[in-house]
């Protein structure tokens, strides 16, 4: 029992020298990274998700196929009238044009999943890229995993794609329309919502690094919301998707683009600074905040 004293003695003793030389060996602040990335965990999801949406995407391709009697159906006006006034615009599209919008569509996608790069042209963003790029794979693999297992998206939902519809064209013929594998993936257009997160993602990231934006942060919101917008568009002349679909992928690629780097924001270490303090009364940790949050600096002995 007398090692315990002598142990607490020397532990004291060891604290009072290392705080009387805290200025030489402990910076007076410390700055805080904007966002908190915990690697295990969003490496987790990362992996976790892409595998489960790997064997996803085969099931979705394994639906089965359009019948004779569906397709008998689907052909009259009685079918058609079931379409909501907005979404019967997808049934007036060109045919012909089909092609060129499905590459438009495809490749556009594409450039817009590589957009964020962009965003290590600026300073401040550049130092934590990869943090920043760990959160955009995992916010990417959320999306897909809405898009592949969420009662919004194809697995729950069987809506027959808007080019099903046209039966008189000699471009779609029947047996193309009732062997193609993807017919019932019309809802939700997963396309629009991975280039709405990419986008959002990024004018997100942009105004957390930038607060002194004000209002003109909504501008670059209005502005992320034209690719998407322009990929929607060709979704649905390409016959993949009525605007429904573009809608709901839009909406909820919009909000993980935003919501992903809000969870991960640092927000209880904002402006934040750490330092050690002594004076005849003792030692101790000083904790500060900047007064344009709200917040006062505090000092704990």
């Amino acid at each position: 029992m007398k090692s315990i004293p002598c142990f607490m003695a020397v532990l004291f003793f060891c604290i009072n020298v290392f705080c009387q030389s805290a200025d030489s060996i402990v910076k007076p602040s410390v700055k805080i990274k904007r966002y908190h990335v915990n690697y295990w965990v969003t490496g987790s999801i990362i992996g976790v998700g892409m595998v489960s949406d790997y064997f996803a995407i085969g099931r979705l391709k394994s639906k089965p196929k359009i019948t004779s009697d569906e397709l008998a159906f689907i052909n009259t006006d009685q079918q058609k009238n079931l379409i909501n006034s907005i979404d019967r615009w997808a049934l007036k599209q060109n045919v012909s044009q089909r092609g060129l919008y499905t590459n438009i569509s495809d490749y556009g996608e594409i450039v817009i999943f590589l957009l964020p790069s962009l965003l290590i042209i600026d300073k401040k963003i550049r130092k934590d890229w990869f943090d920043i790029l760990l959160m955009y794979v995992e916010g990417h693999t959320i999306t897909f995993s809405f898009y592949n297992y969420s009662p919004l998206g194809p697995t729950f939902q069987n809506r027959y794609r808007p080019f099903v519809y046209y039966a008189d064209s000699p471009e779609i013929t029947d047996d193309y329309r009732m062997n193609n594998n993807n017919s019932r993936n019309s809802f939700f257009s997963g396309h629009v919502g991975s280039c709405a997160y990419s986008t959002f993602f990024m004018a997100k990231v942009y105004c957390d690094y930038h607060p002194d934006l004000g209002a003109k942060k909504y501008l670059l919101y209005l502005a992320a919301s034209v690719p998407p917008a322009i990929i929607a568009f060709a979704r649905i002349k390409a016959l993949a998707h009525f605007p429904s679909d573009v809608a709901v992928g839009f909406g909820l690629g919009a909000i993980i683009g935003i919501v992903i780097p809000e969870l991960h924001k640092n927000r209880r270490f904002k402006d934040f600074s750490l330092g050690m303090f002594t004076s005849p009364d003792g030692m101790g940790l000083s904790v500060g905040w900047n007064m344009a949050n709200n917040h006062l600096p505090t000092a704990r002995k």
